[in-house]
């Protein structure tokens, strides 16, 4: 694709907006990538309207937290990734990902925008719980500014559990759950956790993954090390 077509594609994405804050980074993206190229061309539409309702700055980094994802797992020529394939309307995950053996998992991603104590992290990873589907691997990507050990997922998972072995039903029905085993059901779909730092630098600590020892279905492993050598890979610089 020449660079016009490029640089037509992602304005296309925002808009049509030249002066867009996300046109000239999803331009190299666009670049740098036929792959992720070729996932934007078959997504334009769900990901013009994703962006078209980032009504704010923190909106539009949600977004590209959900695309970056996407391009760095590009990057690995055995992963194909499809885009909200549940459908945008129903809360299913962001992302489904294949792998050559025709293994299938989903990821599902969350941005952070400030670093949460383990209640308030439980909390969001609670509300990623009901976009949970059954019978396949699935992972909660949670993205932020800082280290992946910084955000601390065995802490927030104690927390929510000593609250559903409290049978604190209220706390996981006003968060859609319907009590503590409604919590239950849903835990057992979530094979993995992964932190991720999704700023510019190189670091092995920029990725860290969690893995659920009572999930009905783990993650394989080898997927999930290719997830984080895709992850490990220098991030562009973030939007002002």
């Amino acid at each position: 694709m020449s660079a016009p077509s490029i640089a037509l594609l992602a304005r296309g994405l925002t808009d049509y907006d030249a002066g867009h804050p996300f046109t000239d980074e999803l331009t190299r993206w666009l670049s740098s990538s036929p792959r992720f190229r070729a996932f934007a061309e078959a997504y334009r539409p769900k990901i013009h309207k994703k962006v078209r309702a980032a009504v704010d700055g923190e909106a539009l980094r949600d977004v590209r937290a959900e695309l970056l994802v996407a391009h760095r797992l590009l990057a690995d020529k055995r992963f194909t990734v499809a885009y909200e394939a549940y459908g945008s309307g129903i809360g299913g995950p962001d992302l489904t990902v294949t792998d050559r053996t025709m293994s299938v998992f989903n990821v599902e991603v969350t941005r952070l925008r400030k670093l949460p104590g383990p209640a308030a992290l439980g909390g969001t990873l609670l509300t990623k719980l009901r976009q949970l589907p059954p019978s396949v691997p699935n992972v909660v990507l949670v993205a932020s500014g800082h280290s992946a050990s910084a955000v601390d997922i065995g802490a927030a998972v104690r927390d929510v559990r000593a609250r559903a072995d409290a049978k604190d039903d209220a706390f996981f029905d006003r968060r859609g759950l319907k009590s503590a085993r409604g919590f239950y059901e849903r835990f057992l779909r979530l094979s993995a956790v992964i932190t991720w730092r999704d700023e510019a630098d190189e670091d092995h600590e920029r990725a860290a993954l969690w893995a659920n020892p009572s999930a009905r279905i783990a993650l394989p492993e080898r997927a999930a090390r290719a997830c984080l050598t895709c992850l490990r890979t220098a991030a562009p610089e973030p939007l002002a």
